[in-house]
């Protein structure tokens, strides 16, 4: 691995003014490496920061990825990571005229990664120097405390996707001290989703009546409306009052109510395993962000390195090479998802449709066909609106907000599913749905989304840690539970139990297909206790 030379920098340094020029943001002060392939197998275990901590699961991918370029060779065209500066990657034999596609993809990610609000903390320090200083605490923790360093390793990775992410998050904004929760906020968010429970139809209508108030009455809409919410639920206002007296600092981070309260990492002869399970914590807070913005931070890259590429007269001659490439990238595959080619297209479409006028109230409210075809205001917001999206959105809400019908039907796409021929044994694939309400639900259902586990005292026995997951429409890996609590009963040094919901399933009969069956699935509450390494479960 080494610094690309200063004909390739001389390359770079030419994108950046470009990229500049069209309205991208990002520090000028930049890191470029060329690496082999063997480079890339090594470093891809730790998410490509060369400074990350060793743990022996880096070995075992490292050997699996050499096994599998000897049978699929595959050479990635770079890889860019969230650093202080910002670090990239390229494959040793690229050719200019790649590398000028490559770098205007890659000062896009930076651009994201310092500008999107979702990044907010992770633009104070340099990550590669924390893992370094990181990574030497845990070598020297290594030598003297053997294999069980990677044993607490292993328990803490277990559970580092229950990290509080979001609180992390917004008290980069509002200090959680002198946060308060507004009556509003209170009343949607914890109110009726947590004490109540409604159904999400049910929360929609509700919504939408606050909606009704605050048109019909102005500024005395949301007074009324809590008028009307005070005589259909009196213990409201209680309620309230009792929730903003309560200590707002309370965790809701597993790992890190584990370390403030855990009896086993308080004795003395354990108290060096907090440190490392800091370590976990705090990688896993870092890379929560490129997780939940996979779709927009790709798509944002691949707009940008095909409008410069295609705008520079460096790379003439090349345009049937760029094709080539750029369409392997972001081509549409008629069944599954691509993330390049969705968050790409995206953009685009809202682009144009911004500069048409699309997301104005009147054109919402047109009912004609045709009219709806032609509208155009000519308003020339599509920049600025797409800027505006790269800033303060995430996957979930950029797909819920922007992939509607018309996007669906200019790109023709639908969700597929499979089903069995029983005469030839084969699968069949079909068009199951061509609805933006469907496709979204597809998209939805790739997107990151760890369990929501929050610890409940009341239900514990002396000395046990109690979980409790709330249910979201999704069961637990089942698979997983067994291992979790291990670690868990191993950090906390007592019994762990698990609340969760169960699927049990019954068969109905015939289905209305031939050889179709019918099943019928109830929702159990079950509870998993892991108790000196043996695992027992009971329903409720």
């Amino acid at each position: 691995m080494e610094l690309i030379n200063q004909h390739t920098k001389r390359i770079m340094e030419g994108c950046k003014e470009r990229a500049i020029k069209h309205g991208l943001s990002f520090e000028s002060e930049t890191l470029e490496y060329i690496v082999t392939n063997r480079d890339l197998l090594e470093l891809s275990p730790k998410v490509m920061i060369p400074t990350l901590y060793d743990y022996w699961v880096q070995d075992v991918e490292v050997l699996k990825e050499k096994g599998r370029y000897e049978l699929y060779p595959n050479n990635p065209y770079e890889t860019v990571i969230n650093t202080r500066p910002a670090i990239s990657f390229y494959n040793d034999n690229n050719p200019d005229w790649l590398n000028v596609m490559i770098f205007y993809h890659v000062l896009a990610h930076i651009d994201f990664f310092q500008n999107n609000l979702y990044f907010r903390h992770t633009w104070d320090y340099d990550f590669t120097g924390q893992a370094l200083s990181d990574k030497r605490m845990i070598t020297s923790l290594r030598s003297e405390k053997g294999r069980w360093v990677d044993y607490v390793i292993e328990f803490a990775r277990g559970i580092d996707n229950l990290v509080a992410f979001h609180r992390n998050l917004s008290d980069k904004f509002a200090p959680q001290k002198a946060l308060k929760i507004s009556r509003l906020d209170y009343y949607f968010d914890v109110f009726l989703q947590q004490e109540k429970s409604i159904s999400t139809n049910e929360y929609v209508k509700e919504i939408g009546r606050y909606n009704q108030f605050c048109r019909d009455y102005g500024k005395q809409g949301e007074a009324l409306f809590f008028v009307e919410v005070t005589k259909g639920a009196p213990e409201f206002e209680g309620s309230y009052k009792n929730f903003i007296k309560q200590d707002r600092g309370q965790t809701v981070d597993l790992m890190e109510y584990l370390l403030r309260h855990s009896p086993f990492l308080k004795r003395d002869e354990n108290r060096w395993m907090k440190p490392v399970i800091e370590v976990v914590r705090k990688t896993s807070l870092f890379f929560q962000p490129q997780i939940r913005t996979k779709i927009m931070n790709e798509g944002w890259a691949s707009y940008w390195h095909e409008k410069l590429f295609l705008e520079d007269d460096r790379i003439k001659g090349h345009e049937v090479d760029f094709a080539r490439v750029h369409a392997k990238v972001t081509s549409l595959p008629r069944v599954g998802l691509n993330p390049y080619a969705i968050g790409m297209r995206l953009f685009e479409h809202i682009e144009r449709s911004s500069d048409r006028g699309i997301y104005s109230e009147e054109y919402r409210r047109m009912n004609d066909a045709r009219a709806r075809k032609t509208y155009d205001l000519k308003t020339g917001q599509g920049q600025s609106k797409i800027f505006s999206i790269r800033e303060n959105l995430s996957d979930s809400l950029f797909i819920q907000f922007y992939l509607n019908q018309d996007f669906v039907d200019a790109h023709e796409l639908f969700v597929a599913a499979k089903r069995l021929n029983p005469q030839r044994m084969t699968w069949q694939y079909y068009v199951k749905s061509r609805s933006a309400e469907a496709y979204r639900e597809m998209v939805f259902d790739s997107l990151y989304h760890p369990p929501y586990i929050e610890v409940i005292s009341d239900n514990a026995t002396d000395g046990e840690l109690y979980l409790r997951h709330r249910f979201e429409g999704k069961p637990l890996v089942k698979e997983f539970i067994a291992n979790s609590l291990l670690g868990l009963e191993f950090l906390w040094g007592a019994k762990v139990s698990l609340e969760t919901n169960e699927a049990v399933v019954n068969k109905k009969g015939a289905g209305a297909g031939e050889g179709a069956e019918s099943y019928d699935i109830q929702w159990r509450r079950v509870v998993y206790s892991m108790e000196g390494r043996k695992l027992t479960h009971i329903y409720l």
